[in-house]
């Protein structure tokens, strides 16, 4: 619409003025020029904006080229058209001895204008409304209460995770039966999910406002598709030099000295990342995946082997696993999972991964009846939220966490990046008591100021811990690395702590309670920043701010061992 509208705009006013009698009346003409431009003009812009998605376009989407750049070039090409249109009108339509165009050579122009506007629009302008699949959480969840108790170590584990899998399944298959019925006769292509008992549908406000009215339904909210863009966006890269030895933030919570000291790198250990997916041939990365044909998912764009275009998620993978000095367990091994593209997010797809990786599946497998609870990744590491803007509400992760809490999968999560405002860990799954929540300090032990602080209404405190997210050298995809800023840096390195904790003592797997308490017991503290500089702004207390301090992996992997 950029492209092609305001062109065809200028050049029907530019025709509409060269067909003026010089022998109307001057005051009249005028006020009919008004009125056609006026109309012309609210015309060009009701289009595009009666079609456009507030939330959609509201986000902000940097790093790659998305939708600002696209908006860009297509107004850099139509101002062009436009300028060559009116050069043309002033070359042939206003010399003193130019023909006037009769009428019927201006309609046809125009007719051929708006068939040209037509084609390039439904052509490569890609129509059509996006993101209105719905979200439908169902009141059933499942029943976790009356667990096996006292089953730690790798085999407790794994019997845990089994059973919480199949009361989930049996849940989702027993509750969504008649709704899916009625879902697929009329064609609304259902997907069920059972880590949440939801199902997602296609559909806009009156299917929302039909499946809201049904009894077995608790809630409808929107999951975000994303847009097509014209063409695909590049691959981040790195630009930092390759370390040479152990990072700065490595050096600080003291991984180094487990390593050298203690002896103890995470083998035995995998970490599941739910991100913007992972290089897998990074040099750093590629001998710690754990292969298999269920140890990568990408239920964005259904890749079968690991990749990234964001660099995201190779960079909080790098930080929790990789080798060359960048990594808190480098031993330990990993899974991934694509659950953001172009820096979004859905429920649905945070819920594919999670469901992932409570039950890894084999590729083309049903997340249903083909998950491997037994491989299970012992510790998550999720460095995203999910806001309002992408579906969800404050509470629709919940059952998602509470079940793999349950299930002894240790879930580390970042606080957010919108501090320094007190009470900002708000996005899902951050303020949610059985997840570990991660803020981040520099290498001053000071917290950052764009860390997000609490207090969680009507929970714990929050965060939990701190460790280094300010200047964090990390892996990148195509072999290269950078130094990045945010409570996402901060987490995976929590996430390499627990992975060197169970390693060194195997019976503690499972064991979430007990690790948590060591994590925050080991801690080391931290000093708060405050938004106005005034102590007096501590968010209520200092806790608030800089949670147990900054994580100590020495003293924890220590502790661990007992």
């Amino acid at each position: 619409a950029l492209l092609t509208l305001p062109p065809a705009g200028f050049a029907a006013a530019a025709l509409w003025a060269a067909t003026w009698r010089p022998t109307a009346d001057p005051a009249e003409a005028s006020r009919a020029g008004r009125t056609a431009t006026g109309w012309l003009v609210g015309l060009v812009a009701l289009g595009p904006l009666a079609f456009t998605d507030p939330e959609e376009i509201s986000l902000l989407l940097v790093g790659t080229r998305d939708v600002p750049f696209w908006v860009a070039t297509a107004a850099v090409i139509g101002l062009v058209v436009a300028v060559l249109v009116a050069i043309g009108y002033a070359v042939l339509l206003v010399r003193p001895t130019a023909r006037t165009p009769s009428g019927v050579v201006a309609a046809l122009t125009a007719v051929v204008l708006l068939v040209a506007f037509g084609v390039v629009d439904l052509g490569p302008g890609q129509p059509g409304l996006h993101g209105e699949r719905l979200f439908v959480v169902l009141r059933a969840q499942a029943d976790l209460t009356g667990l096996p108790t006292g089953t730690t170590g790798g085999a407790g584990r794994d019997a845990r995770a089994a059973e919480v899998y199949r009361r989930l399944v049996t849940t989702a298959e027993q509750s969504q039966a008649g709704l899916l019925r009625g879902l697929n006769r009329l064609r609304l292509d259902p997907v069920s999910y059972y880590l949440v008992n939801a199902v997602e549908v296609d559909g806009g406000p009156a299917v929302r406002a039909w499946l809201a009215r049904r009894p077995e339904v608790a809630r409808v909210l929107v999951s975000q598709r994303l847009r097509p863009l014209p063409a695909p966006a590049r691959q981040n890269r790195g630009s930092a030099p390759r370390p040479t030895g152990p990072e700065w933030n490595i050096r600080q919570i003291g991984a180094d000295r487990v390593w050298s000291q203690l002896g103890v790198t995470g083998a035995g250990i995998v970490v599941g990342s739910s991100d913007s997916g992972v290089d897998g041939t990074h040099p750093a990365l590629r001998a710690g995946f754990r292969a298999g044909n269920d140890s990568w998912y990408d239920p964005w764009d259904g890749t079968r082997s690991p990749t990234d275009q964001g660099g995201h998620g190779t960079h909080t993978v790098g930080s929790a696993v990789g080798r060359d000095g960048i990594g808190v367990a480098p031993d330990a091994q990993w899974v991934g999972c694509v659950n953001l593209d172009r820096n979004l997010g859905s429920p649905g797809h945070y819920l594919d991964c999670l469901q992932f990786m409570l039950a890894p599946f084999p590729t083309g497998g049903d997340p249903f009846t083909d998950g491997r609870p037994e491989r299970a990744p012992q510790v998550l590491t999720n460095s995203w939220g999910c806001p309002a803007i992408e579906g969800c509400d404050r509470g629709v992760l919940r059952p998602a966490t509470a079940a793999l809490d349950a299930a002894g999968i240790f879930v580390v999560v970042a606080a957010g990046n919108t501090g320094p405002w007190c009470a900002s860990i708000d996005d899902p799954p951050a303020p949610y008591p059985d997840v570990l929540t991660v803020g981040a300090v520099d290498a001053q032990r000071r917290v950052a100021q764009f860390s997000s602080r609490g207090p969680v209404p009507g929970g714990p405190g929050k965060p939990d811990v701190l460790a280094p997210g300010v200047g964090v050298v990390s892996a990148m995809p195509g072999g290269t690395y950078a130094a990045l800023d945010g409570t996402s840096m901060a987490t995976p390195q929590v996430a390499g702590v627990v992975a060197l904790m169970w390693s060194a003592n195997p019976t503690l797997i499972g064991d979430l309670t007990r690790t948590r308490q060591i994590l925050r017991d080991t801690a080391t503290p931290a000093t708060p920043t405050y938004r106005s500089g005034n102590p007096s702004d501590a968010c209520g207390t200092p806790s608030n701010v800089t949670g147990a301090g900054q994580v100590d992996a020495y003293a924890a992997v220590r502790a661990a061992r007992g």
